[in-house]
């Protein structure tokens, strides 16, 4: 079990876009377990990608299973070189992040996807999402961009301290 640093706003790993995976080998594996890995050790974190933890490929872990507003479910994935494409209607939601800890933001995301990408086994992932998932994706797959929730924004307003429950 490796548990890997998250990088915060500052690190430049955050703002380039990511790399393509050539293949699902050895490195790719153990990536896809450090983002297992260090998802699972922050109970409220639903997804991760590569670049959070230093690693400029394109890869994200998601997991949604848990989340109250989850609607859509895939279970525990890791998707290599996913390729986006939004399909259906727009929403308005809060979005925090492990690199942009006190900090949570409006964000406008379609409310239903279409994704495909590589498995860990190496096979073709299809699948179509919808609700607070498909936003993970989007969020997931902004990262892989050199993006953060901050630049999606309508502005200053849509901007908020995160609360801190006891």
């Amino acid at each position: 079990m490796t548990i890997r640093p998250v990088l915060s706003l500052a690190e430049l790993h955050l703002g380039r876009p990511c790399l393509a995976l050539n293949e699902i080998d050895e490195v790719a594996l153990e990536l896809a377990q450090d983002l297992i890995d260090t998802m699972r050790s922050s109970p409220a974190c639903v997804g991760l990608a590569a670049p959070q933890i230093g690693i400029d490929l394109r890869a994200f872990a998601l997991d949604c299973s848990s989340h109250p507003k989850t609607t859509t479910c895939h279970g525990e994935l890791v998707i290599f070189n996913p390729v986006l494409a939004l399909t259906g209607g727009a929403l308005v939601a809060r979005e925090g992040c492990m690199s942009v800890p006190d900090l949570t933001g409006d964000v406008r995301r379609s409310e239903t996807v279409e994704i495909s990408g590589t498995g860990v086994d190496g096979s073709s992932m299809h699948f179509v999402s919808s609700g607070f998932e498909a936003r993970a994706i989007q969020h997931e797959c902004d990262h892989l961009d050199g993006l953060l929730f901050l630049d999606r924004l309508s502005g200053p307003e849509a901007l908020h301290q995160r609360r801190v429950y006891r």
